[in-house]
């Protein structure tokens, strides 16, 4: 089974929401320099089921305030991102953003099931880049 392993939160503000859930939850976050791009890894606890995640700025326009649900994106681990990627589009579902490489870490896609929900899938590869 692909279980999930990872969730990001995508923020406007990413200072005034690492605030907010250090305050809220006692998460901590430690930036990750990795990849060109802004990001702060999130430890949410230790020694009890859960998952971390990651914080990163938004990128693209902010939902409007009424929107009916924003949430975060969660990432399964899969053993080929490719494949996945293509079965999620012959169930019904698209692509949110195309397959990118996280530098040292592995393949990341995000897609989109037959509601509209974004989920991301990971393939494991230290020589992506």
């Amino acid at each position: 089974m692909n279980r999930p392993t990872h969730f990001e939160i995508h923020a406007e503000n990413p200072e005034r929401a690492i605030g907010f859930y250090q305050k809220l939850f006692g998460w901590e976050f430690t930036s990750w320099g990795g990849g060109g791009m802004p990001y702060w890894l999130i430890k949410t606890g230790e020694g009890e089921p859960g998952i971390d995640g990651g914080l990163m700025p938004r990128q693209g326009a902010s939902p409007p305030p009424n929107a009916p649900m924003i949430a975060y994106v969660c990432t399964m681990m899969v053993d080929n991102v490719d494949g996945m990627l293509a079965q999620a589009l012959s169930l019904g579902g698209s692509v949110a953003l195309p397959k990118m490489p996280i530098p040292g870490m592995g393949w990341l896609v995000y897609a989109k099931d037959t509601e509209g929900n974004v989920f991301g899938m990971m393939q494991a590869d230290e020589k992506a880049a």
